[in-house]
C-alpha cells in the first residue's frame, strides 16, 4: 500500500480560529485539499508545485499571512504560536505551568536555545511576550465581566490575585479593577503583541 504523500506548510500570524479558517479557504480557493489547518500550520494532500506555492503565497499575503521557509523563522513562529495557544485558547494549561519547560518539551529544543533565538530575532524575551500575551487575555477577561478576578488569575495562569495585578498594573499602568470600571476596550489583536 502507497504511503499518501502531504505537504506540511507553516503559515506566520495565525493566531486565532478565524485564520485557520481563513488559511482553509485559501487552500480551496486553488483546489488544495487541506488535511489539518490549525495556528501557525497547514498539511494538504499531495505535494503543491512552485507555481500554486507562489499564488498561495501572494493570496495569504493579501490577508495578513506569510508562508515561512527559514528553520529560524520556523521556530520563533512556532514559540509565538505555542504561546498564544497556551495562553488564549489550551483549557488543560490553566493554572500555572513553567513556561520554559513547556517549550522545551514542545518544541524539543533546550530553553536557553530558544531563549536566545528568540531575544535575538524579536528584538524581545520569550518571558516579555508571554506576559504581553497574558495581559491581552486578562484585558479580555474582564472586558467579558463573566468572572471574578481570582477566577481570571487562574484562568490565566498567575500564581494569586495579587501577582497578576501588580503586573498589569507594570504593563497597563492602572489596576484590573481600575480598568475594569472604566470600561476601557483598548484590546490588541494577537499578531500585533
Amino acid at each position: 500500500m502507497k504511503k499518501k504523500e502531504t505537504q506540511t506548510l507553516f503559515i506566520k500570524n495565525m493566531v486565532c480560529h478565524r485564520c485557520v479558517l481563513a488559511v482553509e479557504s485559501e487552500l480551496e480557493k486553488l483546489n488544495l485539499k487541506p488535511i489539518s489547518v490549525v495556528l501557525g500550520q497547514a498539511v494538504v494532500d499531495g505535494d503543491i508545485g512552485s507555481e500554486i506555492r507562489d499564488q498561495l503565497e501572494e493570496n495569504l499575503q493579501k490577508i495578513g499571512f506569510e508562508l515561512i521557509d527559514d528553520k529560524k523563522s520556523l521556530l520563533i513562529e512556532r514559540i509565538k504560536t505555542e504561546i498564544i495557544s497556551m495562553i488564549h485558547y489550551d483549557k488543560e494549561t490553566e493554572g500555572p505551568v513553567n513556561l520554559s519547560d513547556h517549550l522545551s518539551k514542545t518544541l524539543g529544543h533546550d530553553y536557553s536555545y530558544l531563549s536566545n533565538l528568540f531575544s535575538s530575532v524579536v528584538g524581545t524575551t520569550i518571558e516579555r511576550y508571554a506576559i504581553l500575551q497574558r495581559i491581552e487575555r486578562v484585558k479580555e477577561l474582564l472586558i467579558y465581566d463573566e468572572l471574578s478576578l481570582s477566577e481570571i488569575a487562574w484562568k490565566t495562569g498567575y500564581s494569586s490575585v495579587q501577582h497578576l495585578s501588580a503586573q498589569f498594573k507594570k504593563v497597563i499602568g492602572m489596576t484590573p479593577s481600575t480598568y475594569k470600571k472604566m470600561h476601557i476596550n483598548n484590546r490588541k489583536s494577537l499578531d500585533e503583541v
